[in-house]
């Protein structure tokens, strides 16, 4: 998937010259965290998060904000090296760097323009649909030789029990790196026939590790 088909395209953006009160009022107004900052021709020059400005005025907690604090220009506080993105970018690359730079935003450009918006939560939301775990079902576990052939074993016997694969996951085991996790969920509320089947073709089930257990 990519960030196109996830972003957030309606993008309020104040320039470096705007007051904080002015962030401050957007934030409550829209209910966002994070505004872009634009120049005069509408390029990407800086980001003011929510926490930008309650730094950068003491007294956010108090009831009243001076005039002197609300007046403040963006430019004072704005975070001037912003991470972007692209939006033929792949969502994981995207969750990638959230983790690496920890931010919680990142404006989407093309052509020098903003163009959209991608929260952690948007990533978050669109990694629950893509595994499945909004979805009614069960989970099962397989530790399985990292070798040709294994995978399509596996879906052959979920297959033949007609169970509906909502999601993939492969990763490393981390005691044996001839051994492979793959994390299947299923459309599929009951899954002993399947846990049985697999056992009897000589997988190992991690999950779940008792017949009639479903996740």
């Amino acid at each position: 998937m990519i960030v196109e088909q996830i972003m957030q395209r309606e993008v309020h953006t104040l320039s470096p010259g705007d007051k904080i009160g002015t962030a401050l009022q957007l934030f409550r107004d829209k209910k966002i965290r994070h505004v872009p900052i634009v120049d005069e021709q509408g390029e990407l020059v800086g980001i003011v998060a929510d926490r930008d400005v309650k730094d950068s005025t003491p007294s956010i907690l108090k009831k009243d904000l001076s005039d002197e604090e609300l007046n403040k220009p963006l430019s004072l506080i704005m975070q001037r090296n912003v991470v972007t993105g692209h939006p033929l970018d792949f969502v994981e690359d995207v969750a990638a760097v959230f983790y690496e730079h920890r931010i919680g935003c990142m404006p989407i450009v093309q052509g020098g323009k903003i163009v959209g918006m991608v929260t952690e939560t948007d990533v978050l939301h669109t990694f629950v649909e893509l595994t499945g775990a909004n979805q009614p079902g069960s989970r099962i576990e397989i530790k399985m030789p990292n070798k040709p052939g294994e995978l399509f074993d596996v879906v052959s016997i979920l297959n033949k029990r007609r169970a509906n694969i909502h999601s993939v996951f492969v990763y490393p085991d981390q005691e044996d790196e001839n051994f492979k996790i793959v994390v299947f969920r299923v459309r599929m509320m009951n899954p002993t026939g399947v846990i049985d089947d697999l056992k009897q073709e000589g997988h190992i089930v991690l999950w779940p590790n008792m017949p009639g257990i479903s996740s």
